[in-house]
């Protein structure tokens, strides 16, 4: 279950054992299958940073295309929720289909699930994950890989940028199977004032020995 609560107080929450050990490892196997990708991103040529991932092409893997379905519905009302807050008109449809052609009839039709693979030294650098106007404000990335098992390192992190203040930043421990639901790029803070923006991004601090891989699930396509 996930704690919609820490969701709304600090623009994160980890839903545990969200998926098995053997789909974790089914999902990671995907990775040299290169008829279920469209695109493979090497980080570093990029300045991403240093480790791989690839963007799953259409139809998605039914365990993919499954959690994002699964997700959606009750992420959507805090999406709602969220834009309520801000002050936003955008109201998100309750299902992903209808999301999705939203975002087609936009011009953002490339699906943005992906496999990530770090092995030692890799790391991936504080980013957001938007891919055009069009943008779903929460997403999920599920850890495939056992920590001090399969590798060490490689923490989940989170950096919030609050307004006229220093950044905070939260290093968020996972286990396999485990999914973190956060904040694709802002999320609503309550201050003296009423509600205000707060931005943050995400990242992966350095992996040490093994091999990590995380399946990540955006809800919006790309341009």
């Amino acid at each position: 279950m996930m704690d919609y609560d820490a969701l709304a107080a600090r623009g994160f929450a980890v839903a545990r054992n969200l998926i098995g050990p053997a789909e974790c490892r089914t999902l990671a196997a995907l990775w040299p299958d290169q008829a279920q990708f469209r695109k493979h991103i090497v980080m570093q040529r990029h300045g991403y940073g240093q480790g791989e991932y690839q963007y799953f092409t259409y139809p998605l893997p039914e365990p993919v295309e499954r959690l994002r379905q699964a997700l959606y519905p009750e992420l959507a009302r805090v999406a709602n929720a969220w834009n309520e807050q801000l002050g936003r008109p955008q109201r998100f449809p309750p299902t992903l289909k209808g999301w999705l052609q939203h975002c087609h009839e936009g011009g953002q039709k490339r699906p943005t699930p992906l496999l990530l693979r770090y092995g030692p030294g890799d790391y991936n650098c504080l980013h957001r994950d938007l891919y055009g106007e069009l943008v779903f404000p929460l997403q999920a990335t599920v850890l495939l890989s056992a920590p001090e098992r399969d590798f060490s390192g490689g923490e989940f992190m989170l950096v919030e940028q609050r307004p006229r203040m220093q950044s905070r930043g939260e290093v968020v421990p996972l286990a396999q199977g485990d999914a973190i639901i956060f904040a694709v790029n802002e999320r609503p803070v309550k201050g003296t004032r009423g509600w205000h923006r707060t931005a943050m991004r995400h990242g992966v601090s350095s992996v040490r020995e093994g091999q990590r891989f995380t399946l990540g699930i955006i809800f919006h396509d790309a341009a």
